[in-house]
């Protein structure tokens, strides 16, 4: 088509010019033409503009002012018919581009003073020019989706190349770029928005054969790439690049799920979501640097700026993950180690001083996200479920300390997850939950350790602690496994196998889990528990093994009395009328009742019967304690006093009759004047008997009472002053003892005041902790009550209390008051208390590791009796040998009488084939004796 005669002027005037200013005035005019509106005119002016774009950078300003020129004018012409004009104004764009790219780096090359000159300004407004520009050209391309053909899709796909390439170089080269910096980082971020919206609409909208599909993947792909590449630019740049490390990252996700089936094959999405999890994790040491050097608390508030990019990261790792679980299972280590960091990140900042609301900050922002990523990996119908199971096992195996940004073990990382997981179980499939289920005994394997103890035990959760978390997570997980068979097997299995574990947390966790399964479960299976351990308590009660808490006949009476006090009463009194069909076997009934036997659960009737039968067997002991030719060797030696002992804080007797008190007196003259072999059965009645007054308050009120204490004070204090060692196992109850005498009425000067600030001054001078601890409560609670003056008489000038260990100093009357403040002030406070103290938590680590210890001790020995039990040849008893080589004996002389019968042809044929037969099955079952004694020899 003919070109208007004043465009056609022009055109011809600007290729005759050779004066770059003359051109850029020329050109500049074309802008200006008002009645151009052909569009194949519009075609030839951007065809003609795009010949005027030299490929080379320039050397001056006027160059830069020329196709600054050409933009301008190019824009004039950015609505026109897409159809006709949009290949020429891509294919002027893409040059543009490429010219920018080259032009920059050569600008940035230079010294800063010349980034201050008129060709440095006037390029960088051409930089801003052709993004401004391009940005519009991709809006309007995303207008008109349906119109592509071939040949423009082509050309749309260099264009973005390389305008993406263009973006990318100006956001890594925007800290050079003086004054016009921030424009042109908003300006590429701009071109970043408009491919994204781009590739959306072509993703929804395009009707394309093949051949234009791998057009707009080959986009798809290029912008993914390059939206990968300034997303990790933006994530190293330390808070500086927010709205690109934004966009970026979201515009990944976005493009990646769009053309998911196609871009999966083509790019590594794996190392895209690994890409997230380091910064994540880089972030979160970061954190953990910052906040290493803390003098004051940080606020919650703050604590979630800081989390803010990690929440970030983890939110579009787990998009990724949910809509790529095959590509992302190739890096589930990184993946699930990530996630155990966090949660025991968690932990090590509640166990700070100054950390605190950045624990809970973490719990709020993070846990939840951290969870969904493994969530989104096992619940994927993608994955097959010996790919889950490998996860969960690779989760739960040991862990080496991290060093990333503390030194801590991750096992209380793996002990959160794993409580997650079963508090999550309903939001998960049947597979995984069976999986879990497996694991329940790494959960106490888990515990055992010293690190996960001290935590388990410190660590406070929202309204409870860890513990009672712990305990709750699996109760909510046996009901929601309840109605799966194979499931509720591995359960079954995992509490029967550790009704008894050695590690008491442990057992504490099992024994719940039973009074909780017991409890709602149909009657008949609570019965059928009960008799079941009432049959193990026979089968194993001994007197010494009632007095043994660690013996196998008080473990089960301790799981009986737990059992009991969280079940119904019909049950308790089941398990009483067992040990009265039972002659009311004394082993049996004391090790129920040091264990705690709740007298006050059963029945009013039967619990009149056991107070009753407490009572009598007391009183009945009593009255025969002092006859001389009682047997006081007896196995069961004052059993009636254990039991009253035990029972005594729920079974009241208020006999005005009652002589425990002359018990007591009696029992220290045997235990003075008995043999060696014999005192240690009298201090155990005399610990007991202890106890017995220590809890029954009306008898302090008894005028044996001064005579009792003097006879301690000579018992437990010698004339000069020492204390006898053997008695320290009395000790404990002594405490309990002289702290119920704050009750009673003194008078100065008085023997019996005299004699209870000797007692007072042997148990403040106690060096063991426990000790130690119960003689400053006994000193407590005296102090509280009792009407005597000057309370410091009862207080040793060394008292234990007084000294100061940490500096080794000497012992001080005023540092014991001083402490004795201290420590009535933490009992008081540890009431509503609900964190540990500083102290604490290093306290229980050392405590764990001596039980972790003692566990594996006598799991050493459990397995080595085992294996001696299965290879010991058991050797029958000599009777049964003597017997069976009898037996032999005998056939030799039955069968010497059937030759001897056949030799004088006797006729025994009515009797031959029956006696035969009988006789040769006689010597084939003394045979098989014979070979199975033999093999025990």
């Amino acid at each position: 088509m003919k070109i208007n005669d004043d465009l056609q002027s022009l055109i011809d005037s600007i290729k005759a010019s050779d004066v770059v200013e003359s051109r850029t005035q020329l050109i500049s005019q074309i802008g200006e033409l008002d009645h151009v509106t052909d569009e194949h005119q519009v075609a030839s002016i951007l065809e003609f503009l795009t010949t005027l774009w030299e490929d080379f950078t320039c050397l001056d300003a006027s160059q830069c002012m020329l196709n600054k020129t050409i933009l301008q004018v190019a824009t004039t012409y950015l609505e026109s018919d897409i159809s006709v004009c949009t290949n020429r104004l891509l294919a002027l764009e893409t040059k543009a581009s490429i010219w920018c790219r080259k032009h920059m780096k050569m600008t940035l090359m230079s010294t800063d003073d010349s980034q201050e000159d008129e060709h440095y300004t006037l390029f960088f407004q051409v930089l801003l020019d052709v993004l401004t520009h391009s940005t519009a050209a991709l809006s309007v391309l995303g207008k008109h989706p349906v119109s592509i053909s071939k040949d423009l899709m082509s050309l749309i796909e260099t264009f973005v190349m390389e305008l993406l390439n263009l973006a990318k170089d100006s956001i890594l080269e925007v800290k050079k770029i003086h004054t016009f910096g921030p424009e042109v980082l908003k300006a590429s971020q701009e071109v970043l928005v408009a491919v994204i919206s781009l590739c959306t609409a072509y993703c929804n909208n395009v009707k394309l054969d093949n051949d234009e599909k791998d057009d707009v993947i080959s986009i798809a792909k290029c912008a993914v790439e390059n939206l990968v590449n300034l997303g990790i630019v933006a994530a190293n740049a330390g808070g500086d690049l927010v709205n690109l490390l934004n966009l970026s990252w979201k515009g990944v996700v976005t493009l990646l799920q769009l053309y998911k089936e196609t871009l999966a094959v083509q790019i590594n999405i794996s190392e895209i979501i690994l890409s997230l999890i380091s910064f994540a994790k880089g972030s979160l040491s970061c954190a953990g640097q910052t906040w290493s050097a803390l003098t004051e608390p940080i606020s919650i508030d703050e604590a979630k700026r800081i989390f803010l990019p990690v929440k970030f990261y983890l939110i579009n790792a787990a998009r990724l993950i949910s809509h790529f679980p095959s590509q992302a299972f190739s890096v589930f280590k990184d993946i699930t180690l990530c996630i155990l960091i966090i949660l025991t990140f968690r932990i090590f900042l509640g166990e700070q001083k100054y950390l605190k609301s950045a624990s809970e900050a973490l719990a709020e922002f993070l846990e939840p996200t951290s969870i969904h990523l493994l969530n989104s990996l096992l619940n994927s119908a993608q994955l097959e479920h010996n790919h889950k199971c490998q996860i969960l096992d690779w989760l739960f195996s040991p862990r080496e300390a991290t060093d990333i940004f503390f030194s801590k073990s991750l096992l209380v990382g793996q002990l959160s997850l794993f409580v997650n997981l079963l508090r999550n179980c309903p939001d998960l499939e049947d597979d995984v939950r069976l999986e879990i289920a497996k694991k329940l005994n790494w959960l106490l394997s888990i515990l055992i350790e010293e690190s996960v103890y001290s935590s388990i035990l410190a660590f406070p959760v929202p309204n409870q602690n860890m513990f009672s978390s712990v305990i709750h997570t699996i109760k909510t997980f046996m009901l929601v496994v309840s109605s799966s068979t194979s499931i509720w097997k591995e359960i079954e299995s995992f509490l029967l196998e550790n009704m008894f574990h050695p590690h008491h947390l442990c057992w504490e966790i099992i024994m719940e889990l039973w009074c909780f399964l017991i409890r709602h479960a149909e009657s008949d299976m609570g019965n059928d528990i009960i008799v079941k351990l009432c049959t193990i308590l026979k089968a194993t009660a001994s007197w010494e093994s009632a007095l043994n808490p660690d013996s196998l006949l008080r473990k089960v009476a301790r799981s009986i009395c737990m059992i009991l006090k969280k079940s119904s009463q019909s049950l308790a009194d089941e398990v009483f009328s067992f040990i009265v069909n039972n002659n009311f076997s004394s082993a049996m009934y004391i090790a129920l009742l040091m264990e705690g036997f709740p007298l006050n659960f059963l029945s009013d009737k039967v619990r009149s019967v056991a107070k009753q039968r407490l009572a009598t067997d007391y009183f009945c002991f009593l009255d025969a304690f002092d006859d001389e030719s009682r047997n006081d060797g007896d196995e069961m030696f004052g059993a009636p006093v254990f039991a009253l002992s035990a029972a005594s804080l729920q079974a009241s007797i208020s006999d005005a009759e009652m002589k425990t008190i002359k018990l007591l007196i009696t029992t220290i003259h045997k235990y003075k004047n008995t043999s060696e072999n014999s005192k240690d059965k009298y201090l155990k009645l005399l610990s007991e008997t202890l106890g017995i007054i220590s809890s029954m308050k009306h008898l302090y009120s008894s005028d044996e009472m001064e005579k009792l204490m003097l006879e301690l004070q000579n018992l437990f204090i010698s004339s000069s002053g020492v204390t006898n060692t053997e008695l320290t196992k009395c000790k404990p109850n002594l405490a309990a003892f002289v702290a119920g005498l704050g009750d009673m009425e003194f008078e100065d000067n008085n023997p019996k005041v005299s004699a209870l600030w000797e007692l007072f001054h042997m148990l403040l001078q106690e060096r063991h902790w426990a000790l130690a601890h119960l003689a400053v409560s006994a000193f407590g609670y005296f102090s509280a009550r009792t009407r005597c003056n000057e309370l410091w008489r009862f207080v040793p000038a060394d008292a234990a209390l007084s000294f100061d260990l940490e500096f080794g100093k000497d012992a001080d009357d005023d540092r014991f008051m001083s402490e004795f403040k201290v420590f009535l002030d933490k009992e008081a406070a540890a009431i509503v208390k609900t964190g540990p103290c500083e102290n604490e938590v290093a306290v229980l680590v050392k405590e764990g590791l001596i039980l972790k210890q003692k566990v594996q001790k006598m799991m050493v020995i459990s397995e080595a009796d085992e294996i001696k039990r299965v290879n010991k040849k058991r050797k029958f008893p000599d009777g049964i040998s003597e017997g069976v080589s009898l037996l032999q004996n005998g056939l030799r002389v039955i069968s010497n009488g059937i030759s001897l019968w056949k030799q004088n042809g006797v006729d025994y044929s009515d009797i031959n084939g029956e006696f035969l037969t009988q006789f040769s099955h006689l010597e084939d079952a003394v045979g098989h004796m014979v070979a199975s004694i033999s093999q025990t020899e």
